[in-house]
């Protein structure tokens, strides 16, 4: 079932090559490579010029469309700056200056049409849990309907094996369903007359009649995919202070280049001069450097995360996990594996027993009991007679004998003393009984994931701040997960619970998650990320970074080669605005030779170049992993914990 969703999913997601921006971009790089090969072999000038000029159309026609636009409503932006920059460069015969422009800013355009084209992915994807059509039951005769033509009050049927289609209420049978996608709960949950199933949830072995309670539009998988939309059009607003950042420097840039032009021809200076003057302004002044000065280091740093386990999906995320300033779990899947294990010793034959009755069941506690037997090699006996109880457990003849591994809640009579000890451990309690009789009880817990504990140890000192654990599953077992891996614990929320933790506590937040229950709190947090293996197809599209092994020690290892990352980039641009400083003052106070000019400025565009791909080595990674274990770089934001000392 996983696998045909992921198979779905991968067909919903649409290639980047897809989008026009992407094509351009990338045949405006092609021609810029082209253009450089033949003028540096020494080609006749007029062919590496028309491969130039090509690269000036197939990646500035956009910018050009889009500048004018916006110049039609009195606005001025950077992409017609950079336009006229590459224009008067070629003017002046500087065109190989125009052409990395163009090629820079196409490709800049080209990525963010491809963010755009992820956060509208992830919400269809969303879209896809529930099933599109119901069984719907009136007066005993079943009718298939489209999910958006059920009612509040309407009977729908839920055979084995479906998904349920509304949030609705069982007021017939009993099953298993797996609602690990909505709640977090970790195991399939039992449910009978009475309980509350979920629009998107799986049922198990058992059929269900169920009455709906919420419009298909209200439930909670509906409100998922609300909330990520919500949460991704937020995101996009911070977009407006960079807007307001780029329509200044454009009107002052614009104004210093015709301000360079026309005053010295008022002054008596020659048209060729003044020309000359001005352009060498707008190249010395444009912002390449600056652009280089923050994406090698950043996309060094994705690379190197990536070589390592970890993939992240922009330059974007990557400046975003430089500023966390608190983390958040989710349990099951993350912190935990989602496997039950048989936790203590129970008696070698009510073990065997129990796995006698398991081993023709495909339920996850049913495996871990068979397999905690073999653990033991312990011999399991043939049964016969096997049969689900939906709702409650198995069934089977072994040796001659009913025997029967149940829910407490399923006995009929007051369950052992032992079920209530384990139950408040936080661990998952099964009855053994043998011909009726209480046979025994056995306790499972889900498996924590290997050194969890140290990776939120060396969270809590890289941030200061004790992890938060943010699940679905019931309080017990939250508590006890918590005081194993000294967390703080938020239990039984649904997913607009979690967003509300999230947002109640820091403003920079990470979400580690593997479910679609995740998805709206990471969509909402500050930065996310998903397991690779474990989570689901939803998860992986709405997460802005992975970790493909499910391998928890890359997440402080990426935090730290992000924060590196961020300080190389903060050099870069120290390096870059100086350079930009001196060549135009130098231009407007003194003369400044034009090849002087293009050799500072790309003599800069190229230091910073260097100096962020630095971050491509592996030393870097490793470097990050040792850094990971170091002291505390941030403090605790109030309300938030404690700093740690």
């Amino acid at each position: 079932m996983e696998r045909s969703q992921r198979l779905v999913g991968a067909q919903r997601r649409r290639s980047a090559w897809s989008l026009d921006s992407v094509r351009w971009a990338a045949g405006a790089l092609a021609l810029f490579v082209a253009g450089l090969v033949l003028q540096i072999s020494g080609a006749p000038e007029l062919i590496w010029w028309t491969a130039y000029l090509g690269c000036y159309l197939a990646g500035g026609w956009r910018s050009a469309v889009d500048g004018l636009t916006e110049l039609g409503q009195r606005r001025l932006d950077v992409d017609l700056l950079m336009m006229l920059a590459a224009l008067g460069a070629a003017a002046i015969g500087q065109v190989f200056d125009g052409a990395l422009l163009i090629v820079i800013f196409a490709t800049s355009g080209a990525l963010e049409d491809v963010a755009t084209r992820r956060t509208e992915d992830s919400v269809r994807a969303l879209l896809d849990l529930a099933p599109e059509r119901a069984v719907r039951v009136d007066r005993g005769v079943e009718t298939e309907v489209p999910v958006s033509e059920l009612r509040v009050g309407d009977r729908i049927l839920v055979r084995p094996g479906e998904r349920v289609s509304a949030d609705a209420t069982v007021i017939e049978g009993a099953s298993d369903v797996d609602q690990a996608g909505i709640t977090g709960e970790p195991l399939p949950v039992a449910v009978h007359v009475g309980d509350e199933i979920f629009a998107g949830t799986l049922n198990g072995t058992g059929a269900l009649a169920a009455e709906v309670i919420r419009d298909p539009s209200d439930s909670v998988v509906a409100r998922i995919v609300a909330m990520v939309g919500q949460a991704s059009a937020t995101k996009a607003r911070t977009q407006l202070f960079i807007e307001k950042i780029e329509q200044r420097y454009s009107m002052v840039m614009v104004g210093a280049t015709l301000a360079l032009f026309t005053v010295p021809l008022l002054f008596g200076a020659d048209l060729r001069s003044a020309l000359l003057r001005a352009m060498t302004f707008m190249i010395v002044a444009s912002p390449c450097a600056l652009v280089l000065a923050t994406m090698p280091p950043l996309l060094s740093a994705i690379a190197t995360a990536g070589r390592h386990g970890v993939l992240v999906k922009s330059a974007v995320v990557m400046e975003r996990l430089a500023t966390v300033q608190a983390v958040a779990f989710d349990k099951t899947g993350t912190l935990t594996t989602g496997r039950p294990r048989v936790v203590g010793e129970p008696p070698a034959a009510v073990l065997a027993l129990a796995a006698a009755a398991e081993q023709l069941s495909e339920h996850p506690l049913g495996r871990a009991i068979v397999a905690a037997a073999h653990e033991r090699a312990l011999p399991i006996a043939p049964a016969t007679g096997f049969r689900a109880l939906p709702g409650r457990g198995v069934s089977a003849l072994v040796g001659g004998r009913r025997v029967e591994v149940v829910s407490p809640a399923a006995l009929g009579r007051p369950a052992p003393e032992s079920v209530a000890a384990l139950e408040s451990a936080g661990d998952t309690a099964v009855v053994v009984t043998v011909d009726g009789e209480c046979a025994g009880v056995i306790g499972l817990r889900d498996t924590v994931r290997q050194g969890a504990a140290d990776v939120v140890a060396d969270l809590h000192r890289s941030t200061g701040c004790p992890p938060l654990l943010l699940t679905g599953d019931n309080r017990c077992a939250a508590a006890r997960l918590g005081d194993e891996l000294g967390m703080e614990v938020r239990a039984e929320l649904l997913p607009g619970q979690k967003v509300a933790a999230v947002r109640a506590h820091a403003e920079r937040v990470l979400v580690v998650g593997d479910g679609v229950n995740d998805a709206p709190a990471m969509a909402a947090s500050h930065v996310s990320i998903a397991m690779g293996r474990s989570g689901s197809d939803v998860t992986l599209q709405t997460a802005d970074a992975i970790t493909v092994r499910d391998d928890l020690a890359t997440i402080p290892a990426a935090l730290a080669l992000a924060r590196r990352a961020r300080r190389v980039v903060i050099a870069n641009l120290v390096i870059a605005a100086s350079f930009i400083a001196v060549l135009v003052v130098w231009d407007l106070f003194w003369h400044l030779p034009l090849p002087l000019g293009v050799a500072g400025h790309e003599g800069s565009t190229i230091i910073v170049a260097l100096n962020g791909l630095r971050l491509l080595r592996d030393r870097a990674w490793f470097m990050a992993v040792r850094q990971s274990r170091g002291g505390a770089e941030t403090r605790c934001r109030a309300g938030y914990g404690a700093p740690a000392r």
